[in-house]
């Protein structure tokens, strides 16, 4: 059954109580596959971890645990979702060990090569731009960084049916393949994306 339009308008732009809610129910329903990715990235004790498209914040609180002398930042567009992720994180942001940052992800607000690692976990659907989105998060890596991208694919009839596509656009996985290794990346894809979300590893070449 496909998802309402305004819920689905939430999932990308979260906004009053309805918005609230919405970031609670995301928390629960993609913690698994964020905790996926983490292990994929293998964080290290002392990595610069970026979560783009953070949303409630929920998994900065596990990054900071697994980067105990790191730094964490994460980046939503949503103002209501880096309140949130911003009350969550409250004792770590005042610890400078995490920070929240309301910013899309074409125009990221960091120095090159800043981060050992990114992970993004259900967000390039709202994505106007993937291949610009994508050199965005390469300038922002290390030489060797690596990056966590989980998404649902075109190859996913259950997701296509599920929700609207003009808010939601599921790409098919050689396409973000593609634009990956045009973003100066080498790609190592775990599953196609049929049966549950394609999770894709990709690291920042080092020339």
């Amino acid at each position: 059954m496909r998802r309402p339009q305004f819920i689905a308008e939430h999932a990308q732009d979260a906004r009053g109580l309805l918005g609230r809610l919405i970031a609670f129910i995301m928390a629960r329903e993609t913690w698994r596959e964020n905790l996926r990715v983490m292990d994929a990235l293998r964080i290290g004790t002392a990595d610069h971890v970026l979560d783009i498209g953070c949303g409630h914040g929920r998994s900065l609180t596990e990054l900071a645990a697994r980067a105990p002398q790191g730094r964490i930042s994460g980046v939503d567009p949503s103002q209501l979702m880096v309140e949130i992720a911003t009350q969550r994180s409250r004792s770590l942001i005042e610890a400078a060990r995490v920070k929240v940052v309301l910013s899309g992800v074409e125009l990221l607000p960091f120095h090159d090569d800043a981060f050992d690692k990114a992970q993004c976990v259900h967000v390039l659907y709202f994505w106007k731009d993937l291949g610009r989105s994508l050199r965005e998060i390469a300038r922002v890596l290390k030489p060797g960084g690596r990056l966590g991208l989980l998404f649902r694919t075109n190859a996913d009839p259950k997701a296509i049916a599920s929700f609207p596509p003009e808010i939601y656009r599921f790409p098919a996985l050689a396409d973000v393949s593609t634009a990956l290794e045009h973003a100066g990346m080498d790609v190592d894809v775990v599953g196609d994306g049929a049966v549950e979300p394609a999770l894709v590893l990709a690291t920042k070449r080092l020339n």
